[in-house]
């Protein structure tokens, strides 16, 4: 399998280490930076991985940028924060390499310490929204998942904020895309705090965003 991982970042030194290091065979690192600060580009080429420059500012813009950068048939998008184990790559890849399912998903499997109850709480409302407006089982609108490139390219999401993962979802489930679940696990943050997560302020801005979306 040769699978490209995009990884959007923005000052993410303390954790990039944990996730290139952990990456499977065959899965191909392609680190976005998105304007940090702290030597995380840096740290990425010095540990192998395909580093691009994103300078427009937003989650889906560095994602983008990262989708545009790959040339495999299967791209993974994951968070690179420590919270999700580069391990689970495959679990999401594999489905939809072998034709069994369009968009893949890892339904995160969490405690307190890792997810806080009110971004918790938020997630759960958008999938339950998205479940009863197109009829898809979905239960996390969830950071790690895997998609034909090409595909994702035709289907024209064009949120560049946090609204790119749910826009996704919702452009998938009109087209008739089989979509799927697969536990992941999710755990604390390597290092620092979560620019979404990790404050109700943050938890806000990435629902009003996925808001705008539905």
């Amino acid at each position: 399998m040769n699978v490209d991982v995009v990884l959007p970042v923005l000052d993410e030194a303390g954790s990039l280490p944990q996730v290139l290091t952990g990456m499977p065979d065959g899965f191909h690192p392609i680190v976005v930076d998105n304007g940090s600060t702290d030597g995380s580009a840096e740290i990425a080429r010095r540990l192998g991985a395909q580093v691009i420059s994103e300078r427009r500012r937003g989650f889906g813009a560095a994602c983008f940028a990262g989708l545009v950068a790959a040339t495999g048939d299967v791209v993974c998008f994951m968070d690179c924060d420590g919270s999700l184990d580069s391990a689970d790559l495959p679990l999401v890849a594999t489905p939809v390499e072998r034709g069994d399912a369009d968009l893949m998903l890892g339904t995160r499997l969490a405690n307190y310490r890792a997810w806080p109850l009110h971004a918790r709480l938020a997630n759960r409302a958008l999938a339950w929204e998205v479940r009863r407006r197109y009829r898809v089982s979905l239960h996390d609108i969830g950071p790690m998942r895997a998609v034909l490139r090409r595909e994702l390219l035709a289907l024209g999401v064009t949120d560049r904020r946090f609204g790119w993962p749910l826009e996704m979802v919702i452009r998938a489930a009109r087209r008739g895309w089989r979509i799927a679940e697969v536990p992941v696990a999710y755990q604390p943050r390597t290092a620092g705090r979560s620019k979404v997560t990790g404050t109700i302020r943050g938890t806000a801005r990435a629902v009003i965003d996925m808001a705008k979306v539905l």
